[in-house]
């Protein structure tokens, strides 16, 4: 029950959102994005471009793809006016992580959401709330620090990655994609993205606005996660897909091959929904609320910090969410809380689980041989970067909690 009660809920979220990412990183949806955005701002807010691509762009896409696509415009910002590639890759960054730990459909938020029973339009309205506050914190932090350390621009990279730029096209053509000039419009990428996350909140707060009435039905209907996000896969199937003359045999390739990496990924899910499932049923999980209990911190304050202990010592972000989340589930039960509270302790878990990503962490090793940054500065930089995000995020989460029980 463990495992099948935590992937039941988040298994097709997550295939869904890959797909959808999938799609629109093929596409080149997140070149038009970030070109676009680039050409508004001017070379001077460059980087705040970079920032609100990967805040954009990081919604639909894993924050492994979101570096993987976007890096070859942060390569040619920087090449074009010379100065630090921290100056646009840190921005990205912080948009893109983020998104990954604070948004649905990422599998930690996802995760929690369905340990702790919350509705995924709390989940999103919180994370909006709290990251927004965060990632700004952290782009001022970028704009500082990218004035302080110079990094260049790594030529191995711009080659390798104009190389996987030509050999996505040549896949596309060989399995009968045929690419077409024009570039996909932005309103189209923008409307995609944002569908399904009007459609979920749209439901979460019919339910507080209307009355019980077909209308409600409706609105809870097309705002159920799962329908939502099918919506926005059909659309991104036919607008970036076959009106732009893909076959269907190349959008079932492009999403079939998008799945692999989620196989871990549910894994992970899963045994963190095994691992709480036995600390609930051995009594280990009550015997650790009384521990905290007695330690008299606000249950908020303890999501925090046993994510931050579990992401320190492991390096993951899911899985110190998925754990943390089962921990303190027998403390959120104790007390009858309203959907905000809870959603603001998802939040509290999220954030502590991007807090110093170090050595152990995968993602801190493709930002530092991604973007040419040595070893030493990646830790001046991308591990203070996850700090700042963290803690605001925190701070956010810890300050509306005092007025939402």
């Amino acid at each position: 029950s463990g495992m099948g009660g935590i992937l039941g809920h988040v298994a097709i979220i997550i295939g869904l959102g890959t797909m959808l990412g999938a799609i629109l990183e093929v596409s080149g949806g997140a070149e038009v994005l970030a070109s676009r955005l680039l050409n508004l701002f001017g070379e001077k807010r460059a980087p705040l471009a970079m920032g609100l691509t990967g805040l954009i762009f990081g919604i639909p896409v894993f924050f492994d793809v979101g570096i993987f696509v976007l890096a070859p415009i942060v390569y040619a910002a920087a090449k074009r006016s010379g100065k630090s590639i921290l100056l646009y890759c840190l921005p990205l960054l912080a948009g893109l992580s983020m998104t990954h730990a604070f948004l649905p459909p990422h599998p930690g938020p996802v995760a929690a959401a369905g340990l702790l029973h919350v509705d995924l339009g709390w989940v999103i309205l919180m994370g909006v709330v709290c990251g927004i506050p965060a990632v700004l914190a952290a782009w001022a932090f970028s704009a500082w620090i990218g004035k302080r350390i110079f990094v260049a621009v790594p030529q191995d990279m711009v080659e390798a990655a104009a190389e996987a730029r030509l050999a996505v096209i040549e896949e596309q053509r060989a399995q009968g994609v045929v690419p077409r000039e024009d570039p996909v419009p932005l309103g189209t990428v923008l409307g995609i993205i944002g569908t399904p996350l009007v459609l979920i909140l749209a439901a979460t707060f019919s339910s507080i606005a209307l009355d019980p009435s077909t209308l409600r039905s409706v609105v809870e209907f097309f705002g159920s996660p799962f329908v939502a996000l099918t919506i926005a896969l059909l659309l991104a199937y036919y607008l970036l897909g076959i009106r732009r003359g893909w076959s269907r045999k190349s959008l079932e390739t492009v999403s079939t091959s998008s799945l692999k990496p989620v196989g871990n990924i549910l894994l992970v899910v899963g045994a963190g929904g095994v691992f709480g499932a036995v600390l609930k049923a051995s009594g280990v999980a009550q015997a650790l609320s009384d521990t905290f209990n007695d330690v008299g911190l606000p249950v908020i304050v303890l999501a925090y910090l046993i994510s931050v202990v579990l992401r320190v010592a492991q390096g993951s972000a899911t899985v110190a969410i998925v754990t943390t989340a089962g921990i303190v589930a027998p403390l959120l039960a104790e007390t009858d809380h309203s959907q905000a509270f809870v959603a603001l302790v998802i939040m509290a878990i999220s954030a502590g689980s991007i807090f110093a990503s170090h050595v152990n962490d995968g993602g801190f090793w493709m930002v530092a041989k991604y973007f040419g940054i040595s070893e030493r500065d990646t830790l001046k930089t991308w591990t203070v970067l996850e700090s700042v995000l963290s803690v605001v995020g925190f701070v956010m989460a810890a300050v509306l909690s005092l007025v939402v029980s």
